[in-house]
């Protein structure tokens, strides 16, 4: 289990994953371990921290319902668990992390073409703006520290350069996307995450929740995710669960996108989760926000089905 209930207040019980329990004090954990439920049948658990030889730290309880899903969890809850585990082990043990867009989905996502991404440069064969620029190309501001910290003196910034240290991981879309779903501990951290060999960013200010998503001043990208409550009638729009004033258009694309995750009808994206690296901006009304793929590049998103 990675989420409890805690009802040590019954009046206010709250909900917390792992990786948030785990880093309360000592004693506060002292104080809420003897009030902790699963979250799915309320029966008893407890707290396991983690071990000296590596075993990350989890709930469990011995009094699951025979029915539910936290005994008898689903195949894919266990995968993206695993995956959350893996990530946050990541956030705690590295110095920074490299995002490979192109690596391809594990063995597991039966619902995903087997036909991987191709790993072309990011700026070839891209469709051109209005304004006759590629979008991939267009140099763009992290709105981050890596900024501040790269200027000399004249006012300049020198472009980071990736790490070649063996504190370095490497990850695909598909676990980041599970491990923010579980609630891992990567959205809030002071991790250094390379997009590309050009630009860095803290996990913190990269990773945003759709019901977070705001326009960045400058037109810089950000990684959004969440959840998809459904698609448009026409089937070119997104809808996200978190928010409902954004949409994702995704017309300029769609039938790549709809192959590479084999998706044919309205309802094999309901529910699913998503991760998108996009810039957030106002309709032209200003009455919603937009969030469009970066260079319509679709090994820079990444769909996550539920399972039928």
């Amino acid at each position: 289990m990675l989420d409890a209930i805690c009802m040590f207040d019954e009046s206010e019980p709250v909900t917390y994953s792992v990786f948030r329990f785990q880093k309360l004090s000592d004693a506060e954990i002292e104080l809420y371990r003897q009030s902790l439920i699963c979250p799915e049948c309320h029966g008893k658990a407890y707290y396991r921290k983690a071990s000296a030889d590596g075993k990350a730290a989890c709930f469990g309880s011995r009094y699951h319902q025979d029915n539910c899903r936290e005994f008898k969890p689903s195949q894919a809850k266990t995968r993206e668990e695993q995956d959350a585990i893996e990530i946050n082990r990541v956030v705690v043990d590295s110095d920074a992390m490299i995002i490979d867009f192109a690596k391809p989905p594990s063995v597991h996502s039966s619902k995903m073409s087997a036909k991987p991404v191709s790993k072309k440069r990011p700026n070839e064969n891209q469709s051109d703006t209005k304004s006759g620029i590629r979008e991939s190309e267009q140099a763009y501001d992290t709105d981050d520290e890596s900024v501040k910290e790269g200027k000399n003196k004249s006012g300049n910034t020198s472009q980071p350069q990736l790490p070649d240290d063996k504190r370095v991981a490497t990850q695909g879309l598909e676990k980041l996307l599970h491990s923010l779903l579980r609630g891992s501990g990567l959205a809030e951290s002071d991790l250094w995450v390379y997009t590309d060999e050009k630009y860095r960013w803290r996990a913190r200010n990269l990773f945003v929740n759709f019901a977070d998503a705001e326009p960045t001043e400058n037109g810089a990208p950000r990684m959004y995710w969440g959840t998809v409550s459904h698609i448009d009638k026409t089937m070119q729009w997104l809808n996200p669960s978190d928010s409902r004033d954004i949409g994702i258009p995704i017309e300029g694309f769609r039938d790549s996108l709809f192959k590479r995750f084999n998706i044919e009808e309205r309802r094999d994206i309901e529910g699913a989760g998503i991760i998108i690296f996009g810039k957030c901006f106002l309709n032209k009304d200003k009455t919603r926000k937009i969030i469009q793929l970066w260079g319509k590049d679709i090994s820079r998103i990444f769909i996550s089905r539920l399972d039928d």
